[in-house]
């Protein structure tokens, strides 16, 4: 796993990850926020999955979401739920099928 990049944001930790995904075939991203109360123990984890089209900073960019987080004490996980290598078959003429398509499957 690669750290793309870190920030603090409301007393915790927003990060920003990539990894090897053997289903996909291509590396995928994913968004991590951790609340300051993790420092204390466990906490419960929200999975955010953005729409179709959309990656990990959709929602760190247009939905506010570390402040309530951190009060809450909610982790906070924001995955790029669509394959984006290079071979990741496309369709030119089809917005919902390819490279920025998700749709929540269990397949490749």
């Amino acid at each position: 796993m690669k750290v793309v990049s870190t920030s603090k944001a409301h007393g915790g930790i927003q990060g920003v990850y990539s990894h090897a995904s053997e289903v996909c075939a291509c590396d995928m991203t994913f968004a991590v926020f951790v609340p300051p109360q993790a420092k204390d123990g466990r906490l419960p984890v929200l999975w955010y999955l953005s729409g179709l089209t959309c990656t990990h900073a959709n929602v760190m960019d247009k939905g506010e979401y570390r402040r309530l987080a951190s009060e809450l004490g909610l982790v906070v996980v924001c995955p790029d739920t669509s394959p984006r290598g290079a071979d990741v078959p496309d369709e030119k003429d089809n917005w919902q099928f390819g490279c920025g398509a998700g749709f929540y499957l269990d397949a490749t």
